[in-house]
């Protein structure tokens, strides 16, 4: 059977919506998705989306942006001058609602990427509330949070700000009929704070027959004891680049190690988000192709069967190489789509994910376990298991060739295979070849 990294099994801990637990998440920029970069351009492609078996939009923050202090020509989407308004660079408030009926019509969820630590320094709560704001200690002005001099740093010690922050989140959930959030550096917040506001907000969508979806940007499981539903995986994404990048001795028995320390750790309803681009990666550290080099499609699909969900950033599906202008015009380039592979192995990956109760998140999934192999510091043989459904992966993780036996009893029959249309006929016992960076992923 070989090692247990990750036991999901049902106990008393919180539950999310249904539709979470299989869900694939896409991450997108408004303004850098199309031309117009507006919701009617985001609302053209939602059949396209659908089709790549999307379930969960979440669309960086659409809020209007400050001017003093801007960054670049257009600002920052994180310097929000209005909590209860729309960037009128992206379309109206109407249109807005009427994306959000859109993407309900096609069976998707939609979240909105939410920044609770710092307004714009021209906020219309500096004006109506500037009690609500920390102050520079020697110069008495509204304090800047690290070097975003953009932002003014809201006080959570004030119970008046903490309240406007709730009724400011229950406006969406009221007036867009939004699923959820995405909390922007939610670790900055005391996690209080989130024990209290989430209920408040889950259970106006419980009385209106809706679910509620938090994904914090964040991760440590305190996050998960009351609040949110999914967390960032950042420790196993920087430990994946170090991988593509030949940083780590012994990758396999790394990542091994990794995985069976976060099933001890984290409650194991816990969704931890799994993802090889987002748009702080691609905007400041490059594309996931500058990131992982040849090993970009491995680590790909290996996102997809690690415990958690996968996220998929705007771009990824099309092979877009770009490294996007974060405050500025700079649109993605989809002249990839349909015609380089990358939309088509979404798609089936997606597919996969659907169609396996052993690839979903939290306790709804698969134990997760570590296949035995003769290559185990190099060779990643993964197994996601519940009753009759099993997805095997075999990754090599070195840019070295890998021959290797493996053992495992479920590793026999035939088998299906992602990117290609051959049956796989394998034994419990058997030699096995991988190319540097190679992977297979195999299913019934």
């Amino acid at each position: 059977m070989g090692e247990l990294l990750y036991r999901c099994r049902p106990q008393a801990c919180k539950r999310h919506p249904e539709w979470a637990y299989d869900a694939v998440i896409y991450e997108l920029n408004v303004r850098q998705f199309s031309p117009e970069g507006t919701f009617a351009a985001v609302r053209a492609q939602l059949p396209r989306l659908r089709a790549l078996g999307v379930d969960i939009l979440w669309l960086m923050p659409i809020y209007p942006i400050g001017v003093e202090r801007r960054k670049g020509t257009l600002g920052s989407y994180y310097a929000v001058r209005d909590y209860c308004g729309v960037n009128p660079e992206f379309g109206t408030f109407d249109e807005f609602r009427q994306l959000v009926e859109a993407v309900h019509g096609l069976g998707m969820r939609v979240i909105l990427d939410w920044v609770p630590n710092h307004t714009s320094r021209d906020a219309v709560w500096v004006e109506a509330h500037p009690e609500w704001y920390k102050r520079d200690p020697e110069t008495g002005e509204i304090a800047t949070p690290y070097d975003w001099t953009d932002t003014a740093q809201l006080d959570y010690d004030n119970p008046a700000m903490r309240r406007g922050m709730v009724e400011a989140m229950l406006f969406w959930l009221r007036e867009t009929a939004i699923d959820g959030f995405r909390v922007d550096m939610a670790m900055l917040e005391p996690i209080g704070f989130w024990d209290a506001c989430v209920p408040e907000l889950a259970a106006f969508m419980e009385a209106r027959s809706r679910g509620l979806f938090m994904l914090a940007e964040a991760e440590g499981p305190e996050f998960h004891r009351v609040a949110f539903d999914a967390t960032y995986s950042w420790e196993v994404h920087h430990l994946m680049v170090d991988v593509a990048q030949n940083k780590v001795s012994a990758p396999a028995a790394v990542l091994r190690e990794r995985l069976l320390r976060e099933g001890e750790a984290y409650p194991m309803d816990a969704l931890r988000m799994r993802f090889t681009s987002n748009h702080d990666e691609n905007s400041w550290n490059g594309s996931e192709f500058v990131r992982f080099g040849a090993a970009v499609r491995q680590m790909a699909a290996l996102t997809y069967l690690l415990p958690g969900m996968p996220l998929i950033y705007n771009g990824q599906e099309a092979g877009s190489d770009r490294k996007l202008a974060f405050f500025d015009k700079d649109r993605i380039d989809w002249s990839g789509l349909g015609n380089n592979g990358w939309e088509a192995f979404y798609r089936e990956l997606n597919g996969l994910r659907h169609s396996h109760v052993a690839l979903r998140g939290g306790l709804c999934g698969g134990d997760v376990y570590a296949m035995d192999n003769s290559l185990s510091d190099k060779v990643f043989a993964i197994k996601r298991r519940v009753g009759d459904s099993v997805v095997m992966g075999l990754f090599n993780l070195s840019p070295d060739h890998a021959d290797f036996e493996l053992y495992d009893e479920d590793f026999n029959g035939s088998f299906r295979q992602i990117g290609s249309p051959e049956l796989a006929l394998l034994r419990s016992h058997v030699h096995f070849y991988l190319p540097p960076w190679g992977f297979f992923v195999y299913f019934k």
